[in-house]
């Protein structure tokens, strides 16, 4: 079971949309722009949703191309700027999901230093390093009876991280310094349980998906909160490993 390749003539679900930003659920697999370290690459994000729409869009803010979930654009370069600055004022809450491979603490405050991340060297000096902090709460566990090469089961956690600072892989990376990897974490994870996980399930992706975003409109002052269903694999996957997940609702707005 597969969440990709993504096809050319695909159309990209909206989750909101108003005269001045558009929010899509972004798919596993998919580059939200074209870039340098994925040259091969002939689709994104951002020409799939021009195309759909017949117009000019700006993206706000990047999720890596495995990660699924919400991707939010504007549609002129001033509602692009004016959203970006509480990006970079850690303004806007962040929420995903992602499983874990093991029994994650309950809850906890990972405030842990990333090195600078180049795309073609790996990380950077240590005295390169940024403050970067994750919060995160464990939703739910399950433990099943598939033997590791250490253990006689295999246990997984359903988790929910709220991000307050923006460092490249900060959740993928968070996660390992805690012991906590992210399935299918090819890059920083556990490799020999992504292979297991793989070969078990058949599934291939990232488990980590952007789930809500809240903030302030900047042009109408209200309170928006956007929200995205799991879907595909990862939906798939929490129930092969017994996961439970709280309901999401509909997308909403609250007038401050």
């Amino acid at each position: 079971m597969y969440d990709g390749p993504i096809d050319k003539g695909e159309s990209l679900e909206i989750l909101f949309q108003d005269e001045h930003y558009i929010a899509i659920n972004k798919p596993s697999g998919l580059l939200v722009h074209r870039s340098n370290i994925a040259a091969q690459e002939e689709i994104f994000a951002l020409q799939m949703l021009r195309d759909m729409l017949n117009r000019l869009v700006y993206p706000v803010h990047r999720i890596d191309k495995p990660t699924s979930g919400i991707l939010l654009f504007a549609t002129t370069p001033d509602a692009m700027i004016q959203l970006k600055r509480k990006f970079e004022s850690c303004e806007i809450g962040k929420t995903y999901l992602a499983i874990v491979r093991g029994f994650a603490p309950m809850e906890g405050i990972i405030e842990h230093p990333l090195r600078i991340l180049n795309d073609f060297k790996g990380p950077n000096k240590k005295e390169d390093s940024q403050e970067a902090e994750t919060h995160f709460k464990t939703l739910d566990r399950s433990e099943l009876p598939q033997p590791t090469e250490r253990y006689p089961t295999s246990r997984f956690s359903l988790v929910q991280l709220h991000p307050k600072t923006g460092r490249r892989h900060q959740l993928r990376r968070h996660m390992v310094h805690i012991n906590s990897p992210i399935v299918g974490d090819t890059r920083h994870g556990d490799n020999k349980l992504n292979k297991r996980f793989r070969n078990t399930y058949g599934f291939i992706r990232l488990m980590l998906h952007a789930s809500q975003i809240e903030f302030e409109h900047p042009f109408s002052k209200e309170r928006i909160h956007i929200k995205s269903k799991l879907e595909g694999e990862m939906k798939a996957a929490l129930e092969h490993l017994q996961l439970n997940n709280e309901p999401i609702h509909n997308n909403d707005r609250t007038r401050r």
